[in-house]
């Protein structure tokens, strides 16, 4: 949302330009991919990849930039499950991705270690955050992949922290960190020497393995994403708990230091105590596609959570119930997130958030924020199953979907109608699609990250005529 229109569609034409002729691309391709229902005209039909990797539409090209088990820098071996991602600019022009990996300490066949552990020896074991009880590092983490801005060249790729688990989502903060959450509340025992579900902060700038943190007063629970207000320093919270769920924010003590604590609250609707607002056939329609509701917010406490039941007690007291809480980003003045199984046909919402002029002030009560219910899918041909996003740098929403069946990268203009980017092509051994995960754009606009998360799990960088959907 930092581009300008011109600068972009610029960039987007220059870069475009520059990317032709790399080796691993998908622009030669012939016949059209079907399965999906567009509400408004995209970038065109679908090309099938020759290569069975990702089809994109004409004029659009793909590079693979790591695959699970590749080698990296530091002699470690890429980890696998690619999850969330943020993409950051150094100082020196080159483009800095940090990459999630959503693992458990019996994933040990995509361990970055091997899977023997063979390359153990290679860090310093005090920066593992926990073990397992038969002394097994968990495998959560982080990796940095730093390219070159032109060529998208790999210059280097390394482990930047482990020992976490479950990593899924995360976010970008406005002083060059990524925050990376673990989906889990995953407790001391055979698994875990110390309680699980909690954010870590990585910064950007990292050369090798950081030592792991958690910022504990930003909760414990089945953490999937963050986004950070620019205005406020205000952190948004989501959460992926089957069951029900919560919007959350985190009010820093201290701007810009997460690790000094603040204040942890759930998102409530006016008048209207713990409504369920997850739209399900049994429950009852409670709120409308498009309808605006006036929200307010609950100080929640003991929100590192022993019992792991803090959206529990937080509808108690009032909370909005949610379901699927994934992908969370910060768009203009306002976020967008995801509910993975909204809605009655449970196949996902997009929920829109516009903050008070005095959020988390004295006197915000007087200016109350409000939500909007942006999408409810109905039609998986249409989409299905949203979960992570980005804003694209032309204003719409990158929509990356954890279907049923084949995945599809989506996208979303203001006005709520949906076209299909991209699909990814590869299967599994039994013919399953991976989900696709971690979209994030290059600091100019010109380049769409992505990863798809298995089989093997690969992460891609695509051009094209991104400005053709500005004209």
């Amino acid at each position: 949302m930092s581009l300008t229109r011109r600068l972009f569609l610029r960039n987007s034409i220059a870069t475009t330009a520059a990317f032709t002729g790399l080796a691993a691309l998908a622009g030669c391709q012939s016949g059209e991919v079907g399965g999906y229902i567009n509400q408004v005209t995209g970038y065109g039909p679908l090309r099938a990849d020759p290569a069975n990797l990702f089809d994109l539409p004409r004029g659009f090209s793909y590079q693979v930039l790591s695959t699970v088990g590749d080698e990296m820098n530091d002699g470690l071996l890429a980890p696998g499950d690619y999850d969330g991602m943020g993409c950051f600019a150094r100082d020196d022009g080159r483009i800095v991705l940090v990459r999630n990996h959503e693992l458990n300490p019996a994933q040990v066949e995509v361990s970055p270690f091997g899977p023997a552990n063979e390359r153990l020896g290679l860090i310093d074991r005090s920066l593992v955050h926990d073990w397992t009880a038969d002394g097994l590092p968990n495998l959560g983490g982080t990796s940095h992949l730093v390219l070159n801005p032109l060529t998208l060249e790999v210059e280097a790729e390394y482990l930047s922290l482990i020992g976490t688990y479950n990593n899924c989502a995360g976010g970008v903060t406005l002083w060059g960190s990524w925050i990376t959450c673990e989906e889990t509340t995953v407790g001391v025992g055979d698994a875990a020497q110390v309680e699980h579900g909690y954010c870590f902060e990585i910064p950007a700038s990292a050369t090798g393995l950081v030592a792991p943190v958690p910022l504990k007063a930003m909760g414990r629970f089945r953490h999937e994403a963050v986004a950070v207000d620019p205005e406020t320093g205000i952190v948004y919270e989501t959460e992926d708990e089957y069951a029900g769920c919560c919007f959350y924010r985190f009010l820093p003590h201290v701007h810009g230091q997460l690790s000094e604590g603040g204040r942890l609250q759930a998102l409530a609707v006016r008048g209207r105590p713990g409504l369920d607002i997850r739209n399900w056939a049994e429950a009852g329609p409670n709120v409308a596609v498009g309808d605006w509701i006036e929200v307010e917010w609950i100080d929640l406490d003991d929100v590192e959570s022993p019992n792991a039941d803090l959206w529990i007690r937080a509808v108690a007291a009032g909370a909005a119930h949610f379901s699927r809480c994934e992908g969370l980003y910060w768009g203009d003045g306002e976020c967008y997130f995801t509910s993975t199984d909204g809605g009655p046909a449970h196949i996902g919402q997009i929920w829109r958030y516009q903050p008070s002029p005095l959020e988390g002030q004295p006197g915000e009560s007087a200016h109350p924020a409000r939500l909007q219910l942006f999408v409810e899918c109905d039609d998986p041909e249409i989409m299905e199953k949203a979960d992570n996003i980005c804003v694209a740098p032309w204003g719409d929403l990158i929509v990356l979907e954890d279907g049923s069946d084949d995945q599809y990268i989506r996208g979303v203009t203001p006005a709520g109608q949906v076209y299909t980017i991209g699909r990814n092509a590869a299967s599994g051994p039994d013919g399953e699609k991976s989900e696709i995960t971690g979209p994030c754009f290059s600091p100019d606009g010109s380049t769409l990250f992505f990863n798809v998360q298995r089989y093997p799990g690969r992460t891609f960088a695509v051009r094209g005529p991104w400005g053709d959907r500005s004209l």
